[in-house]
C-alpha cells in the first residue's frame, strides 16, 4: 500500500539470502526487467549506490545491508512507453536535447539525479510521479542548474511541475531519453506511469 501523508514508512528488516545487492540505479532496473521477461517475481534489491539510494537515506557501507541496522521500504516503479515499446526505471526519467536546450521533460520517482534535486518532493512510495517539463532558455540554463543543487529551482515561469500516476509526452522530433541515468535511444512518444509497490528495497 502507498504511503499516506503522516504515515511511517519502511521496517527495520535486513536483506534476505535471495536478495541482490545492486551499485546503480541502472543495474536496480536490469534486475527488474530480466525478473519480468523470465515470468519470475522481483528480488529484493539490497542498494549501495546510486540516486535511489541516496533518496531513501542509504550508506556506503555495503555490509550494513544484512545486518540489524537496515531498513527495507516498499518503493514504486516506473514504466514508461518510448515509441510502444515498454521499459522499466527506478529512479528517474530524462528527455532532453543537448545542453538542455529546447524542451525538456524530467520524470522523478527519486529526489537526486546526480548532484541536483531535481525532485525535491518527489516520494518512491506514493504512487505519483514527479514530472516537470521546462523550456528553459539559454541564459536561464547556468542559474536553474545551479538553484536545483538545493531543490530551490521550483517554482520557475518556465519551470512547469506536476505530480500523477500516469502522463503522457509527445516531442515534435525524436529526442533522447535516459533511464536511470542510461541513454536508451531518442522517441517522439513517452508514455509513463508509477506501478505502486512493485519494489522492495533495502539500504
Amino acid at each position: 500500500m502507498t504511503i499516506r501523508k503522516g504515515e511511517p514508512w519502511g521496517a527495520p528488516g535486513a536483506l534476505p539470502d535471495d536478495g541482490v545487492v545492486v551499485s546503480t540505479d541502472a543495474e536496480a532496473a536490469d534486475v527488474v526487467r530480466a525478473a519480468r521477461r523470465d515470468g519470475l517475481p522481483i528480488p529484493v534489491l539490497g542498494l549501495a549506490g546510486g540516486d535511489l539510494h541516496r533518496t531513501l537515506g542509504g550508506r556506503a557501507d555495503v555490509s550494513r545491508l544484512r545486518s540489524d541496522e537496515a531498513m527495507t521500504f516498499p518503493v514504486d516503479l516506473g514504466e514508461v512507453l518510448l515509441d510502444g515499446r515498454l521499459h522499466v526505471f527506478v529512479a528517474h526519467l530524462v528527455a532532453r536535447r543537448p545542453l538542455w536546450l529546447g524542451r525538456s521533460v524530467v520524470v522523478m520517482n527519486a529526489a537526486w539525479l546526480g548532484d541536483l534535486n531535481l525532485g525535491p518532493k518527489a516520494h518512491p512510495n506514493d504512487g505519483l510521479l514527479d514530472v516537470t517539463e521546462a523550456r528553459l532558455r539559454p541564459g536561464e540554463l547556468l542559474a536553474a542548474r545551479r538553484r536545483a543543487r538545493t531543490g530551490s529551482h521550483l517554482p520557475h515561469p518556465r519551470l512547469a511541475m506536476r505530480r500523477s500516476a500516469a502522463e503522457q509526452v509527445r516531442f515534435d522530433r525524436p529526442t533522447p531519453v535516459w533511464l536511470d541515468g542510461r541513454k536508451v535511444g531518442s522517441f517522439r512518444d513517452v508514455s509513463v506511469r508509477a506501478a505502486p509497490d512493485a519494489l522492495t528495497i533495502v539500504v
